[in-house]
């Protein structure tokens, strides 16, 4: 007896995962984002501004968070940097600890230091970049720097960390399919890290959208962060456009007349652009 060949389905009904469309073609993944008012995650993930300290003075760097505080960040980036991993120094988790009393705005800590200091000094990053009552900070570790992610990442969340990593630009977005339910922020970075001030590299939109569509897929509650030349212009709102909520800014706020005036301007843009639809994943 012949069997007839199962025919493939055209199509698969639509399903919401975290405020987002997707639906299944035969050929790809077609993710249409959009605002879908009658659904308790309807809404676009919160756009969330993070100016980095880079650009700061930190001679008073206390009066720095101070400030940004008063201008209504959502968080304040800390950037590490050992001399090893990126070919720059910055400070230690004691440089973040000593912010904390001057403010009780969240932090964040960017670790782009070498494999060994990430793992025996983890726990020092964890305390320092908590809460003023101890909520759990955001700790970024890269890829790149990790032997053993999933270790590292889980140890985070162990220490009361809220456990988060980052791709250079050259690293595709499959490096954190298999962590992606571990974490609770992807960081992607549009330029080389090391400096601040260097050019947004655009290419970058194409691994927003994938990491995106990877935890859309997978209904997961996970922030796309974004970091490099990231200003109030055509560069935050393309990678608002492709999934990215979170925006790291370092000299594109610090270059404002006011860091209120700089926070706004951000806010403003990335909140426009999200309520455009994505059409083109």
């Amino acid at each position: 007896m012949s069997l007839k060949p199962a025919q493939p389905r055209l199509f698969t009904p639509p399903f919401r995962a975290n405020g987002f469309i997707a639906r299944r073609t035969p050929t790809r993944w077609q993710v249409v984002v959009r605002a879908v008012a009658t659904t308790i995650d309807a809404k676009p993930r919160p756009v969330q501004i993070i100016p980095s300290v880079l650009p700061a003075d930190w001679a008073n760097m206390g009066a720095c968070v101070k400030d940004l505080e008063e201008a209504g960040v959502d968080r304040i980036q800390f950037d590490v940097m050992d001399g090893n991993f990126v070919p720059n120094l910055t400070f230690g988790p004691e440089m973040i600890k000593a912010c904390r009393k001057y403010c009780d705005v969240p932090f964040e800590t960017q670790l782009m230091i070498s494999q060994y200091a990430s793992e025996t000094m983890i726990d020092e990053y964890v305390a320092a970049t908590k809460g003023p009552n101890g909520e759990p900070g955001v700790v970024i570790v890269h890829v790149e720097a990790c032997d053993h992610l999933h270790r590292l990442l889980s140890n985070i969340r162990e220490l009361g960390g809220s456990p988060s990593v980052a791709l250079n630009p050259s690293t595709p977005a499959s490096a954190v399919e298999n962590v992606l339910d571990l974490v609770d922020h992807v960081l992607v970075m549009t330029v080389n890290p090391g400096f601040g001030g260097q050019a947004y590299i655009p290419t970058m939109v194409d691994k927003i959208r994938a990491i995106r569509t990877m935890i859309i897929e997978r209904d997961l509650d996970v922030d796309i962060e974004v970091d490099g030349g990231i200003k109030a212009d055509k560069t935050l709102a393309a990678c608002a456009e492709a999934g990215a909520n979170c925006f790291i800014a370092g000299s594109g706020m610090f270059a404002y007349s006011s860091l209120k005036e700089g926070c706004d301007e951000l806010r403003k843009v990335a909140t426009a652009a999200q309520k455009c639809d994505i059409t083109k994943m």
